[in-house]
């Protein structure tokens, strides 16, 4: 009996949460592949780079079909982007305007603003979010809050999700054992998305904080 705990597939990695998708992969085919993308959906912090090319990669090992592959995977990101925008519809409007009255440095006109401009470019950013790194997860909440059709969300996920998962697993399926390379270029993009928040969110804060400044003036 051969007990050597060598992954199925060559250069899969072997620990942490890449091992455990990988583990996944092995066995349970494409609908493994297709479970971590919906956990990875509504926990945005598990990797996608990760787990799309490996998937890519079993594909052009003849673990599964590409088909398969992009179906699971689609069908995952479609899943996790329902629940969360289930939370969403639970918060609610009337919610969501009860927490925004709680936070600093914010108004129920910035909110209002919001919603106004979902309402006319809301069909775009869900289609458009699915292909953002983090915005992907991020965007089915407030598209739930909106109360978007549901058939016309989920085609919008449906068309967004197929996008950015079919370069993913077409990369790895193409890469073949560099799979893994696909996963350093996305994690660059995740990051430069992510400073470009921080960056939006400090420029809000100052400029809140500065027109507060003149209002306690006249106060005083």
């Amino acid at each position: 009996m051969d007990d050597d705990p060598t992954p199925a597939l060559p250069h899969e990695p072997a620990g942490g949460i890449a091992g455990w998708a990988a583990d996944l992969v092995d066995a349970l085919g494409a609908p493994g592949a297709g479970l971590f993308v919906a956990l990875e959906n509504v926990f945005p912090p598990l990797p996608s780079e990760i787990i799309l090319p490996l998937t890519g990669f079993a594909a052009g090992q003849g673990e599964m079909s590409l088909a398969s592959a992009l179906f699971w995977t689609t069908l995952g990101s479609v899943v996790g982007a329902v629940v969360l925008y289930g939370v969403g519809a639970l918060i609610g409007r009337d919610r969501m305007y009860a927490l925004w009255a709680r936070l600093p440095l914010v108004k129920t006109s910035d909110l209002r603003r919001t919603e106004e401009w979902f309402a006319r470019h809301g069909t775009k950013t869900v289609l458009l979010g699915r292909m953002v790194p983090i915005f992907r997860s991020l965007i089915s909440v407030p598209a739930g809050v909106e109360r978007m059709p549901v058939p016309l969300f989920v085609l919008l996920t449906t068309v967004g999700s197929l996008g950015w998962n079919s370069v993913l697993v077409l990369a790895g399926y193409v890469l073949g054992d560099q799979w893994d390379r696909v996963g350093a270029y996305v994690g660059v993009l995740s990051k430069a998305v992510l400073v470009l928040v921080l960056v939006a969110l400090a420029t809000y804060v100052t400029v809140r904080l500065r027109g507060r400044g003149p209002a306690r003036h006249r106060r005083v």
